[in-house]
């Protein structure tokens, strides 16, 4: 047997599923084709005391909410003088100066983002909502163009906390429906005008309607460059890419990659056409590899008179008898480059998923 490991798969079940998702082209268990993503419910501006909030619903009844609250801080300790443009600062743990939009200097700081996740059932601290915190963070500060957004002037800056609520238990790897949800609330996310000159001390527009998207939108000047990134979940089955794998498809994958992309448009660009950047690349150890091997009962069926060793022996000699053994080994680089390459593209899965969400909330 193997051992528990939230996979409801037996052996021989395990072994069916591997082999149909490494035919070609594969066979999903719900008859997507390997770019397909599952059918979402998603909607923006659901939290009226949030700066910015979202909503989306997967077809399996997993949920997520995000809300984004953004207060006024005095920066204190950036050794920054009155009208300096740039800032000075150690660039450990996430506070250096970072390249911005367009390969400016970033006045910005990590520390100034704060991204806390609940799911049910699970504590605070458990490495699971940490690591994914940790991940969501990391894609959100890569290009360092939301940390220059919450720079208010030499002397205040915005904080902006991204609280993240899963509403159920995970039924898969729950990290691309929290990044997309993030990437709408964000895009949703208002903060007041700014009335006040240079470094006095902040005095905003009470009017809400006067109001500015942390993100612009459509119908304003470098809407289509400067957008949250968002990470995708990508798996590898054989020669086979998935994306968006289910619970089920997660049990059998060979390798497993979280790909943070983000639109930029490139200096040298003189037409301002927008690419696909990747900005963070995570490997994750897919639950396929806890499980157990499986072999038929004619290797185990030699009674008392058989040995652990000798079934162990036999068990590595009849490899191809075997129902079911886990996949070990890492991730050739041919296929990383590969995996990276559908997302990022021209015309590539990133561009369907950014289309897709531009048309929520507008």
């Amino acid at each position: 047997m193997p051992p528990f490991t939230n996979i409801p798969l037996s052996p021989a079940e395990l072994s069916y599923l591997h082999t149909s998702l490494s035919q070609t082209p594969p066979l999903r268990p719900d008859g997507r084709s390997p770019t397909d993503f599952r059918p979402l419910v998603a909607e923006t501006d659901i939290l009226p005391s949030a700066n910015g909030s979202a909503r989306i619903c997967f077809a399996d009844g997993t949920e997520a909410v995000v809300g984004v609250k953004a207060e006024v801080e005095r920066s204190l300790g950036l050794g920054v003088e009155a009208g300096d443009g740039d800032v000075d600062m150690d660039e450990e743990d996430g506070g250096g100066v970072g390249l911005g939009e367009r390969g400016k200097k970033s006045r910005g700081r990590g520390e100034w983002l704060e991204v806390a996740i609940e799911i049910p059932g699970v504590r605070d601290d458990d490495a699971l909502p940490v690591f994914l915190s940790a991940m969501l963070s990391e894609a959100l500060l890569a290009d360092g163009g939301l940390k220059e957004r919450l720079w208010i002037n030499a002397r205040f800056h915005w904080r902006l906390y991204v609280d993240v609520f899963l509403l159920s238990s995970p039924l898969s790897y729950p990290l691309p429906l929290l990044s997309l949800t993030t990437h709408l609330a964000l895009l949703s996310t208002r903060l007041p005008a700014l009335i006040s000159e240079k470094d006095e001390d902040p005095l905003f527009n009470d009017d809400w309607e006067a109001s500015l998207y942390l993100y612009p939108r459509a119908s304003e000047p470098a809407a289509q460059t400067l957008k949250p990134p968002f990470t995708l979940l990508v798996m590898s089955v054989g020669e086979n890419i998935i994306f968006d794998p289910s619970r089920e498809e997660l049990s059998v994958a060979e390798s497993v990659l979280a790909i943070s992309a983000s639109p930029s448009t490139s200096i040298s660009n003189s037409n301002n056409n927008n690419t696909l950047n990747m900005v963070a690349l995570r490997t994750i150890d897919p639950p396929s590899r806890l499980t157990g091997s499986a072999v038929p009962n004619s290797i185990t069926a030699g009674g008392p008179s058989l040995t652990s060793a000798e079934i162990l022996a036999l068990r590595e000699k009849d490899q191809g008898q075997s129902v079911w053994r886990p996949p070990r080994g890492g991730i050739p680089r041919a296929l990383v480059s590969k995996m990276i390459k559908m997302v990022v593209e021209k015309g590539g899965v990133g561009e369907e998923v950014l289309a897709a969400l531009a048309g929520v909330g507008t």
